[in-house]
């Protein structure tokens, strides 16, 4: 039993030292910089490292030189992708416009698998709690979500505005706000020639001006 302690615990120090190394070599990043396939070489580096710490039957130069490896390649891709943006475009990706011009692109949204909803919680959390002040949001490559509100003089005329329908849900405690009720907005709806889930997104300000996005 001590011995298998002592080889835990020479193994561990040794893997220490070489994720160390590793990490070193690939450079430090924070958790939401990682791109897919730093993902992908940083949990397989783990993984090697836990099976090789505690798996007797695997000679301990096995885990060694796989870590390594991975690392190397690793560090080959970062150089690709920094000296080629064609590189960089093909295992990275590309940003992807997911808001412009008052619009929701339906098509990006779904190449980014994110939602109407997630999108206004990524705004609120950047300090923009009304749609109406966006005028681009951008997926990065990252999975962070970029937001560009617009202009000064715009923000200033603006009125506080309320939420009616999100993806096709009407949120009644908004409507009430807006003191609106449901026999209006199913008028209102009736008017676009739209049904209820057609519709992406309908705000509505203090003055009583809406805003209404569509499904495509």
């Amino acid at each position: 039993m001590m011995v298998k302690f002592m080889e835990i615990l020479v193994r561990t120090f040794l893997f220490f030292i070489i994720l160390f190394l590793v990490i070193k070599l690939l450079g430090n990043k924070q958790i939401k910089q990682l791109t897919l396939y730093d993902y992908i070489i940083g949990i397989t580096i783990g993984s090697i490292a836990a099976d090789s710490i505690i798996s007797f039957d695997i000679p301990i130069y096995y885990g060694m030189v796989s870590i390594f490896l991975f690392g190397i390649f690793g560090y080959v891709l970062a150089l690709l992708t920094q000296h080629s943006y064609e590189t960089e475009k093909m295992i990275e990706g590309s940003p992807i416009v997911l808001f412009q011009k008052d619009h929701f692109l339906e098509e990006n949204l779904e190449k980014a698998k994110i939602s109407t909803a997630q999108i206004l919680e990524q705004c609120r959390l950047k300090g923009c709690f009304d749609i109406k002040d966006l005028d681009k949001a951008i997926m990065e490559t990252s999975g962070e979500i970029s937001i560009l509100l617009k202009s000064d003089d715009y923000l200033k005329g603006k009125k506080e505005s309320y939420t009616i329908i999100l993806d096709g849900v009407i949120n009644e405690e908004e409507l009430k706000k807006a003191k609106k009720t449901k026999t209006w907005l199913k008028q209102y709806l009736k008017t676009k020639r739209k049904r209820l889930e057609d519709v992406t997104l309908l705000t509505i300000d203090q003055k009583g001006s809406s805003k209404i996005y569509f499904k495509k």
